[in-house]
């Protein structure tokens, strides 16, 4: 039997079990895949972690060092995001230039930082017009099972909690500190199958998704960015379940978040 075969009745079997409320994995549709953060991964690094999202793998990595604000921007540290889809990850990950979702990872990740204003970036700045922090924010996925985004992101939020200003490296200050992070955003990411609206999906159910939608949300309560995937549409209504539900989940996983800082 071809892999076409294969891959079209298995996205039937995801669709029909959407309708009775079930998933191939036994989760039900609002149920998220075990999540497990381990910050400081890296030791190198100046920040870093590495989240998994049941089988899907990411690391995070923060490098920070001094350099010029932008001259629209001159009280302003510099961020800046990179994810990297490498070849072992998955199948379909070949080498060569930036995989589209590579650059749409970066995209909506670094997005929904600057939205939820996690980091204050004027507390990076040294010397107005001159000199300032530029924060790197690098990704690599290491296991690809599905929901990047998710993963990237807690992946992320977690190494820039975790990272230090090497100030006493550079001859900046005579200690060290912590990375000004003033807000704890997440993404929750839910896609369309059939009917159903379930959340976290699997690499599988991706391929079999009718749309797909990003919801980021802080600690205050907002909704701080949305990210349209895939082809299908939503309803008003729809948005609105849904931005509830990820809601309640940015709680729960900023306990986690918290947890793995002061862990």
């Amino acid at each position: 039997m071809s892999e076409e075969v294969t891959a079209e009745i298995l996205q039937t079997h995801i669709l029909e079990l959407a309708k009775q409320g079930k998933r191939v994995d036994g989760r039900g549709l609002d149920d998220i895949r075990r999540v497990t953060l381990e910050p400081g991964y890296v030791v190198t690094a100046d920040g870093s972690a590495l989240c998994r999202l049941g089988d899907t793998m990411v690391l995070a990595g923060i490098k920070l060092e001094p350099g010029k604000p932008f001259p629209d921007t001159p009280n302003a540290g510099v961020l800046t995001t990179n994810a990297e889809l490498i070849p072992l990850s998955s199948p379909m990950f070949e080498p060569g230039p930036p995989h589209p979702r590579a650059i749409e990872v970066s995209r909506v990740v670094d997005r929904a930082i600057r939205a939820a204003e996690t980091i204050d970036l004027t507390k990076l700045c040294v010397t107005p017009g001159e000199k300032c922090w530029t924060c790197f924010v690098d990704i690599h996925v290491l296991d690809h099972s599905g929901n990047l985004i998710d993963a990237a992101f807690l992946a992320a939020v977690t190494a820039l909690s975790h990272a230090v200003l090497p100030a006493k490296r550079f001859g900046l200050a005579e200690a060290d500190s912590r990375l000004p992070v003033e807000h704890l955003p997440v993404e929750t990411t839910f896609t369309r199958l059939g009917d159903a609206i379930v959340v976290d999906p699997t690499v599988e159910e991706e391929a079999a998704g009718q749309g797909r939608l990003t919801i980021a949300t802080d600690e205050l309560g907002r909704l701080v960015a949305m990210q349209k995937g895939l082809v299908g549409a939503f309803s008003p209504d729809e948005v609105r379940s849904m931005a509830d539900r990820a809601l309640q989940h940015g709680d729960t996983l900023r306990r986690q978040i918290r947890a793995g800082v002061t862990a």
